[in-house]
Order: structure tokens, then C-alpha cells, then sequence
């Protein structure tokens, strides 16, 4: 895959490591158009473009290369397309809308790889449903014909499904019949949380090969219309126009896009250094310290002039790099299981900026910009690391950036005379709703009374013993016994297995209500994340394995 790359990035430091830089000049596999209100995001898959050697994307299937050119791509329309209302979704090939995963991909890649290629698939189909519900984006999936696995599964995360219907084009989920595993990019919950379909034809579509096409697809509410093959480019156009016609003009403007331009990003062996994020990681700890800095300035006087910052805006800057710096460890760094979060600056201007965020977010570069920190937070929380966050005496963790302790397992706070502070800020009870739909610092405590008494501080600047009174920190350890605490809690967590760390994790911080969101990163991975582990889908005879062989596979017959 070709990827751009920063002149601070040193190939040679790079090789061997998962880039998440693209561009639309360097696509393999995506076609990005954009017209007016509509822009049109074709699939048409290289087959020799895989990410990896050892396997041709066929068929209009995907691998982790193809995904990123996705969200680049959707990055872009967010941004640098603000005009656009609505984004088609449609195959490039003739008949061809997209046959899901690459399996051959599956069949050779290690377990680690395989889940985190799905968690990036269903990050990147929950940022579209993320950016329908706040960004005044529409997405319509234009199935122009075969769209089986996780292509359905891509449909699936449009708000709207239209199917040609062909005599033969069919929406299909075969993972259970053909695979031995799940639907592993949110079908099964989309199917019934989404678009409500009966739980027996579910269970119907779910194990059957074949699929469903035409009228039954639409009674069945796996589609929302179809239309024939001489209607089908005239349907696309109108429905793509009326769903436009739903979202407000102030969604967008016209002219006004912002470039991203490429990341500033040096990496060396044991470091990835942004421009307000770096890492540095402690391989024999097994440890990755995160430092997030806050703005150097105070923010611009209005939206306008935010604007005409672009992509040096400090918060677009901020979330972007940790966006990134997130992805890197997660995929490249699988045995630094504990990220250690620290932040710097001064509260004063992380809070303004904080202010401005609130003040303008009607604005369409501003939303769009809370909606990647939103998104960037997000993915933060569903990544499978053991996250502590430590206040220490040059800490900013003042309101966007009181997120990340928010987000952490554990936060520790320092105790001691002229000791850091933090400070809460509307952007903490407004601005970054965490996959369950409610503010971060309510799902914290569950007590909205609780959590409106805290609302009624922010600004307030808490020390330690304050802020562990109310509960916004776990423990407050003084000067003296600080350092050891901090070094016995982070050695003991590293001590601990990674498995049963990631089953912890993520039922704690997925506690309570769920949504269909929290359903799919909660319960729906686990559950495929333990089947990518058995023999039936991953031995020697495993589905996965002789897949395209012509040999049945052998399934162990015991349930457990």
C-alpha cells in the first residue's frame, strides 16, 4: 500500500510497522468523488494491493489496507468537503458491491491481528453512524450487486440500503455457515438493534450461504428499497438528494474545506513524537508513557479564524495525533499492555480553548472537529491496554484533557503543597458522549445528581484531597509515598494476564445501560474474539483454514 509519509518520518524506523497515513492521490482501492451536496466513495478493490504478501483481494474483499483508505477517505469528506450532506457508498465493479473480508487474509494472519483488524473495521463503520448523529452527514449504501459479510456489514452502517435488484444481487451474512465464526464487524447487532429485523429471520439470514435478494429483502428489512438494474443510477441520485435535503444547510459550507495535511510524526525505536503527543515506551516494563500536551495559545477569536488555522488549529491538531498515536501502539506495540497517561501546559488555556469549543460548535469545522476528539476518546476505551492516568505536579488535566483520566482505569492524583490541580469545564458534561451516549463523567458515577452538583464546579480549581473527596480520582498519595506507589501499581498491573486484564476492562468501563454501540465493542468482539481462538474456525481443519481448499472443514462437536 502506498502511503504518504512526513520528512520527519525515518523509513528505515518505520519498516515493519502498520502506517495509518493515506491519501486520496495514492488510493489502491478506493475512488472518492464529491459533487454539491453528494459525495461518492467507490469500492474497487487491487487485487495484488493487499497489505500484506500472501493472499489477492478477490472479489471486491478487504483487508486492514483497504479499511484505512476507508477512513482516510471519510476524514477527508468530512473536512475537506464540508458542502457534502450525504455520502453514496457503492461498488466499483460491475455487479460487484463487496464481498466482505479477505478470508485467504484471515486464514494467515495471527489471532492479534485478526481482532485488531476487526476493531479497526467496526471503529471506522461507528465513526459514519457517529457522524450521521452528529455531524449532519448521511450516509445511502448504493448495493449495485453481490454484498455478502462484512460488504453487508458496511451497508449496514449506512442509514439507508438500497439494492439493485438484478434477478441475482443478494445481501448475505455466510461467516456462521461458511466460516465457523461471527459477523465480527457489528451484523448480528445492527440487524436487530438497527434496523430491527425479527430475531427469527435473523437467525434464518444468518446461516444461509446464499442470502436474500429483491422484495424479500426489503420485507424483511435487511433492505430499504430496491430498484432495477435501467432505474438504478436515476434511484441512487434521489435518494442520495433527499437524504442531503434532511440534514440542516448549516451542516456544511460551501468552498470552505480544511486540507489535512499530513501528520508532523518522527518515530524512533522506542518513541512516536507528535506535536502535541508523545510516547515513550519502556519495553522491559512493557509499558507505553503517553504525554499529552495542552495549546501553547489561547484559541482564535471566532470560528472564522479557527478556520483559516486549518489542520494547525490545536484542537484538530490534538485529536488527529492522538488518533494516531492510539493506532500505532495498539497495532504495532502488542506487548505493551499498559499506557500510562501524563499531560502538560496550563489549565487557563486549555479552558479557554474549552470555552470556544462550546461557544461555536454549530459552526461545521467545529463540530466536526469535537467529533473526532469524540471519536479519537472513543477509540482510546475500546483499545485492549490497562490505561492510569497520573496527576502529577506538572499536570494539565483541565477539561478536554481531564477526559483521558476519565477514560483511564485508574487515575492517581499527587498530594502535596502547591501540588497540580484539576478542573472541570463544560466540555466534560457536553461534548464527548462515550459509546453509551452519555457524558464520560456520568458514567462515572451514575448519580446524575452527583454528576449536576459537579457540572455546578466547573472552573473550580481542586486539589488532590478535594478531587478524591468527590470521587474524580482513584487514590492521592503524598510526596513520600508517591513514587512507590505509582511504580508498585504499574508493576503489579503489567504482572497481571492480558487476557484476563482485556475481559476486565471492558466490562468495567462498559458498565450499566448499553447501546448498540457498547453491544458491539462489549459482547459482540468477546464473543469473536474467543471463537478466533478455537479450532473450528482456527485448527488445522478449522473453517478459516481450508477455506477455498475444497476440503470440508472438521469441527469438534462438543459445546461448551
Amino acid at each position: 500500500m502506498q502511503q504518504r509519509q512526513t520528512a520527519d518520518l525515518t523509513t528505515e524506523r518505520a519498516e515493519g510497522r502498520v502506517l495509518f497515513d493515506a491519501h486520496p492521490d495514492s488510493y489502491r482501492h478506493w475512488q472518492l468523488a464529491a459533487a454539491g451536496s453528494i459525495a461518492t466513495l467507490a469500492l474497487a478493490v487491487t487485487e495484488d494491493g493487499g497489505l500484506r504478501p500472501g493472499y489477492k483481494l478477490k472479489l471486491n474483499s478487504y483487508d486492514l489496507g483497504v479499511d484505512i483508505e476507508l477512513a482516510d477517505a471519510l476524514n477527508r469528506v468530512r473536512f475537506e468537503h464540508p458542502e457534502v450532506r450525504c455520502v453514496v457508498i457503492t461498488g466499483g465493479r460491475e455487479r460487484l458491491f463487496c464481498s466482505g473480508a479477505n478470508i485467504y487474509m484471515l486464514g494467515l494472519s495471527s489471532h492479534a491481528w485478526k481482532v485488531n483488524f476487526c476493531k479497526f473495521t467496526n471503529e471506522t463503520r461507528n465513526g459514519m453512524e457517529d457522524s450521521s448523529a452528529y455531524d449532519g452527514m448521511r450516509f445511502l449504501a448504493a448495493v449495485n450487486g453481490a454484498c455478502a459479510g462484512g460488504g453487508y456489514e458496511l451497508a449496514l452502517a449506512c442509514d439507508e440500503i438500497l439494492l439493485v435488484d438484478d434477478r441475482s444481487s443478494a445481501v448475505s451474512m455466510p461467516e456462521v455457515p461458511l466460516l465457523g465464526v461471527l459477523p465480527g464487524t457489528g451484523g448480528l447487532t445492527r440487524l436487530t438493534d438497527k434496523r430491527r429485523v425479527r430475531r427469527d429471520l435473523a437467525d434464518v439470514f444468518c446461516t444461509t450461504t446464499e442470502g436474500v435478494r429483491g422484495q424479500r429483502a426489503v420485507d424483511w428489512g435487511l433492505v430499504d428499497s430496491i430498484a432495477k438494474p435501467g432505474d438504478f443510477a436515476r434511484a441512487v441520485q434521489e435518494r442520495a438528494l433527499a437524504l442531503a435535503a434532511e440534514v440542516a444547510a448549516t451542516a456544511g459550507a460551501e468552498g470552505q474545506g480544511v486540507s489535512l495535511t499530513s501528520l508532523s510524526r518522527a518515530i524512533e525505536d522506542d518513541s512516536y513524537c507528535y506535536e502535541t503527543v508523545r510516547v515513550d515506551i519502556d519495553r522491559d516494563a512493557r509499558v507505553a508513557n503517553i504525554t499529552v500536551h495542552g495549546p501553547a495559545t489561547g484559541p482564535p477569536a471566532d470560528a472564522a479564524a479557527a478556520l483559516a488555522l486549518g489542520a494547525a488549529w490545536y484542537p484538530l491538531k490534538l485529536a488527529r495525533e492522538l488518533d494516531d498515536a492510539i493506532l500505532m501502539l495498539r497495532t504495532n506495540e502488542l506487548e505493551i499492555g499498559t499506557w500510562v497517561l501524563r499531560t502538560r501546559g496550563e489549565p487557563e488555556l486549555i479552558l479557554a480553548h474549552d470555552a470556544f469549543l462550546a461557544r461555536e460548535r454549530e459552526h461545521w469545522f467545529v463540530r466536526r472537529t469535537i467529533g473526532w476528539l469524540r471519536r479519537a476518546l472513543t477509540r482510546l476505551e475500546v483499545s485492549a491496554r490497562s490505561l492510569f492516568a497520573l496527576v502529577d505536579r506538572e499536570a494539565c488535566f483541565a477539561g478536554t484533557l481531564f477526559e483521558l483520566a476519565l477514560a483511564a482505569d485508574r487515575s492517581y492524583m499527587l498530594d502535596a503543597q502547591r501540588g497540580p490541580e484539576i478542573v472541570l469545564s463544560e466540555a466534560n458534561f457536553a461534548l464527548y458522549p462515550t459509546l453509551r451516549g452519555i457524558a464520560r463523567i456520568a458514567a462515572r458515577f451514575g448519580e446524575p445528581r452527583h454528576v449536576e452538583s459537579l457540572r455546578q464546579r466547573s472552573g473550580e480549581m481542586l486539589a488532590a484531597a478535594r478531587a478524591l473527596e468527590l470521587g474524580l480520582v482513584t487514590s492521592a498519595p503524598d510526596d513520600i509515598d508517591w513514587d512507590d506507589e505509582v511504580r508498585i501499581a504499574i508493576e503489579e498491573r503489567a504482572s497481571f494476564s492480558p487476557d484476563a486484564l482485556t475481559g476486565l476492562e471492558q466490562n468495567l468501563r462498559f458498565g450499566g445501560a448499553e447501546s448498540m454501540a457498547t453491544r458491539i465493542f462489549g459482547r459482540l468482539s468477546a464473543w469473536q474474539n474467543w471463537i478466533f481462538t478455537r479450532p473450528n474456525a482456527v485448527g488445522e481443519h478449522g473453517a478459516l483454514k481450508v477455506f477455498g481448499t475444497g476440503t470440508k472443514a472438521k469441527f469438534d462437536w462438543k459445546r461448551t
